[in-house]
């Protein structure tokens, strides 16, 4: 009864775990990596056609992306999932695959010019629709046998469409262990989808910690802020771009440009348009729609049976061809475009930046994530002149975010889901988050709450029976120069201070409405705290 830690440990991509027990091999997620790669991840343990099922949190590439490389490196297992999840992958997966195809394509036009060696994507469309053929679909709450001995229970995450926690019971012998896999906790009062539920009793939790370092800010009214940000755009008559992730995200930003519509908190740009350039958002917006009665929340259920598409709206277009994605930037009045990829790595947003960003008009409203490595991060980070196929571009627009229009929950949102918890777990072990993040989350929950929290490195392996660490081993950071190494653990340092400094942050703002004579003393312990660190 062992669990090895793979993907998205100390990295916010790539999840990966494998739970041994029962004679059974089972992964939950097997998730791409996005953006920059900071370690080494350890290789999967076994052949994948030795690996028996997976469990699927929820959609999102980082934890769903490389299920057709098992299957076509020999899987023949099932994937558990919930419905939305299953429907979700549908369109997800043969996207990915048609990505893989494509560049692998572009890159041997270019090598056979340069005498180079073919080479291959990683995994095409048969690849995808193998791993599709594997799906098992289940319901919220219900209870499942998976093998002699295992049982799974999929709760509501709250963080897109279908996503889940995963429960499972493992019973080997006289020993019965239960293990909870977060998967993504959503934030709270998110539009469409239901708040996350909590579970309350386990063994071992693994939980994410995306963001374990800071606090939301989120604005009073989500449409209002957003309402603001088109309104000074289109009267300096410049557009709208927002990097906007297919599933989930861009239908979440049209249920408030409906709502800004409906109540008309723009002026003066009646009928204004508003653009979903992807093909991928386009059906993944209709999946959305058929599963409104089963998985929105109350609000968007409401705007249901009153006969209200709560993602729909006059003035919304859509754009399938490449010739339509070029034609939108033809058009000269304002509008809003919803574009993808979210982080600016890939797709149709870059040939909207490249016609945007020079110009002061317009606006880039980043309304999601962005990991490092990538241009969303560098463009947020304050970056001047940045290369879109191969010419530079000269930053001029107007770089904002949007302030609590997050998947995710914040870190007071993570400490109520383990907090949760009626009896402390034997161990937390802190995934999913950059790396100081999640040293720094794991630190917390020790010192401040009294869990037993630990965040592994890849290739950590762990006896659930015995509860201890059969490996554990340090992080591998991918660096070839040994001075790049060190500037490398430099900058993770004066990461780590940084994070330290947001909590004082937050620590302060709690303290607001305090006793002035406590007040006055915590002011002074700051004050000479900077006195003797003032250079």
């Amino acid at each position: 009864m062992k669990l090895t830690f793979l993907g998205a440990t100390h990295e916010v991509t790539g999840s990966c775990y494998l739970l041994e027990a029962c004679q059974k091999r089972v992964l939950i997620d097997y998730g791409m990596e996005q953006g920059e790669d900071i370690f080494e991840n350890a290789e999967l343990p076994v052949k994948p056609s030795d690996v028996d099922m997976v469990l699927l949190t929820h959609a999102h590439m980082d934890h769903s992306g490389k299920l057709p490389l098992l299957y076509k490196e020999g899987f023949q297992g099932q994937i558990f999932s919930t419905a939305a999840t299953a429907d979700l992958c549908e369109i997800m997966l043969r996207d990915s695959a048609h990505i893989q195809m494509f560049e692998a394509e572009w890159k041997n036009r270019k090598g056979m010019r340069a005498g180079r060696e073919m080479v291959q994507p990683l995994y095409d469309m048969e690849d995808a629709e193998g791993a599709l053929r594997c799906f098992v679909r289940c319901r919220y709450g219900e209870e499942i046998r998976i093998a002699e001995g295992i049982r799974i229970r999929f709760i509501d995450a709250g963080h897109l469409l279908g996503s889940s926690s995963i429960e499972v019971w493992v019973k080997e012998g006289k020993t019965e262990k239960k293990i909870v896999f977060s998967g993504d906790i959503g934030n709270c009062n998110q539009p469409l989808i239901r708040d996350p539920q909590y579970p309350t009793q386990a063994d071992y939790v693994l939980m994410e910690s995306t963001y374990g370092d800071r606090s939301h800010d989120a604005p009073a009214d989500y449409a209002t802020a957003l309402a603001e940000v088109i309104q000074r755009t289109f009267d300096r008559r410049g557009n709208v771009v927002v990097p906007s992730f297919a599933v989930g995200r861009t239908q979440e930003m049209l249920y408030f440009i409906r709502r800004i519509k409906e109540e008309g908190l723009v002026h003066g740009h009646d009928g204004f348009e508003v653009w979903v350039d992807s093909p991928l958002a386009i059906e993944a917006t209709n999946i959305f729609r058929q599963h409104m009665w089963s998985d929105f929340d109350d609000e968007a259920t409401e705007l249901v049976e009153r006969g209200i598409n709560p993602i729909g709206f006059e003035g919304l277009r859509t754009s399938v061809t490449a010739e339509d994605s070029r034609a939108i930037n033809e058009k000269p009045q304002p509008k809003v475009i919803l574009s993808a990829s979210g982080m600016c790595d890939a797709g149709r947003i870059k040939h909207h930046l490249k016609h945007n960003l020079w110009r002061k008009e317009s606006t880039i409203l980043f309304v999601g994530y962005q990991a490092h490595g990538t241009l969303g991060r560098a463009l947020l980070e304050g970056a001047e002149h940045v290369k879109l196929f191969g010419e530079e571009i000269e930053v001029k627009a107007e770089i904002c975010r949007l302030p609590g229009i997050s998947g995710h929950a914040d870190r007071e949102g993570l400490l109520r889901w383990i907090q949760a918890f009626e009896k402390k777990p034997q161990q937390v072990f802190v995934v999913h988050g950059e790396d100081s993040v999640c040293d720094l989350f794991a630190e917390r929950l020790q010192t401040e709450f009294g869990f037993s929290a630990y965040a592994p490195y890849s290739g950590a392996v762990y006896d659930l029976a015995n509860g201890v660490f059969l490996e554990k081993p340090d992080g591998v950071r991918i660096r070839k120069d040994k001075r790049v190494a060190a500037a490398g653990k430099s900058s993770r340092m004066f990461e780590k201070l940084v994070a330290a400094g947001q909590r004082l942050i937050g620590v302060i703002r709690k303290n607001e409405g305090g006793a002035n004579r406590d007040l006055e003393r915590f002011a002074r312990e700051i004050h000479k705290l900077c006195d003797r660190w003032e250079r």
